[in-house]
């Protein structure tokens, strides 16, 4: 599980920043412990371009960096990173650092970057409490921890300087560090899309699209793993709302000049059922609502992240979810009956809905809550709604649109712009 996550220079989080999963002690919110239990859901609150997007891009840059680095990035190419953009900072390096648990272990990883490559790489673990050094990198000198067993000498020597000694050394079969590699790799992110293509069967997750031509949600004759799947979605599909009652997988030949051809051109298409007035009908997803098609493309990313364990970054929840269909998804990962595998949800979000009782009792805890705000300068500030110590019987929905606790637009006097 994530424990935090610290950054600094990169895009407009100039200074250090930092975000914690770490559940926050009574009446004192800095008081931590290898022992504090881990939250599983982190809410980002702020104005539009306050950073709260940047956040979660900079935490997506250090993920992809560990995946990429060694054999995607150009040999020649330096590290694409994106500083501050104003003053000295520019010029000046970032840093990445996670700090996450395994299997009850405690785990720091972090490197610090310029423009060219990386200028420094660690990695430390506490198992029973003390901490081992696993390895240091600074330029191209490494330092190596007794307690990392591998082929060390032989990653070191294909790590380049724009490249990471993790991605490297993973890349070539160095055991140790593959659970360490596979906690960054299955961290999923999501950005609201803009137009796409229609979603097909290849889009959807093998639990759901079988073997078979035809697929039910009501059928019995799964293993039990996927029946257990095939429920959750079943369930999140009512939750919805949105008049669905099964779901099959059709294939459809395209056309071709030769049978070639139309084997390459042979797609799945998601043909949904709808309970009608007289008769039930089949509608292909192309057709349905944007909204619909979008439920189709994150509900399996929701479920496959509840099924499997990971974390879950979304940026701007309530243009994917209706504010119901969010509130239950997040009700979810914070129940331990239903979050067996200990998941973790990060998201951003303006809806204040999630803050207040309007939906029933609040969703997000208080240390759940994070804000972003810019300062004249242009940089951004995250800190937890915490930092304010509100009283338990307070309307923290209320609160926040009223700006007690900063990170909310300035709009000026919009009856102007009638004139």
């Amino acid at each position: 599980m994530l424990v935090e996550f610290r950054v600094e220079n990169h895009r407009s989080l100039r200074d250090e920043q930092a975000l914690s999963m770490e559940v926050a002690r009574p009446h004192d919110s800095e008081a931590r412990s290898a022992s504090t239990p881990l939250l599983p859901v982190a809410a980002l609150y702020g104005a539009n371009a306050s950073g709260k997007s940047n956040v979660l891009g900079a935490l997506r840059f250090m993920r992809d960096a560990v995946i990429h680095s060694h054999r995607f990035w150009s040999p020649d190419g330096g590290v694409p990173r994106d500083p501050f953009a104003w003053g000295d900072k520019a010029r000046e390096p970032s840093l990445y650092e996670l700090t996450f648990a395994l299997d009850g272990v405690r785990h720091e990883y972090g490197f610090v970057i310029d423009d060219e490559r990386f200028l420094e790489e660690w990695h430390y673990v506490w198992p029973h409490g003390r901490k081992q050094v696993w390895f240091e990198r600074e330029g191209d000198e490494f330092r190596f921890g007794e307690h990392l067993k591998g082929e060390n000498r032989v990653a070191e020597k294909i790590t380049r300087p724009n490249g990471l000694f993790l991605s490297a050394a993973v890349q070539n079969r160095h055991e140790q560090l593959e659970p360490v590699f596979r906690f960054l790799r299955r961290m999923r992110f999501h950005k609201v899309p803009g137009q796409r293509g229609p979603v097909h069967s290849d889009d959807l997750p093998r639990w759901l699209r079988g073997e078979s031509a035809q697929l039910s949600l009501f059928d019995q004759d799964h293993d039990a793993e996927r029946a257990a799947h095939l429920e959750a979605f079943r369930l999140l599909l009512r939750a919805a709302d949105i008049g669905i009652i099964d779901i099959k997988i059709q294939a459809e030949d395209e056309g071709g000049a030769s049978l070639r051809d139309r084997l390459r051109r042979s797609r799945n298409r998601v043909f949904l059922q709808h309970r009608g007035p007289v008769a039930d009908a089949w509608l292909p997803l192309e057709e349905e609502s944007a909204g619909t098609q979008q439920l189709f493309r994150l509900a399996p990313l929701v479920l496959d992240t509840l099924f499997r364990g990971g974390v879950l970054v979304m940026d701007e929840l309530e243009a994917s979810f209706h504010p119901l269909l969010a509130l239950q998804i997040i009700r979810t990962f914070n129940d331990p009956g239903q979050n067996p595998h200990h998941a973790q949800l990060i998201f951003s979000t303006h809806d204040t809905n999630l803050l207040g009782t309007t939906l029933g009792a609040p969703s997000l805890s208080r240390d759940q809550i994070w804000l972003t705000e810019k300062d004249d300068e242009g940089a951004t500030r995250l800190y937890p709604l915490t930092d304010f110590k509100p009283r338990k019987e307070e309307n923290l929905e209320r609160g926040y649109l009223q700006g007690r606790y900063g990170a909310i637009p300035f709009l000026g006097d919009l009856a102007k712009l009638g004139k």
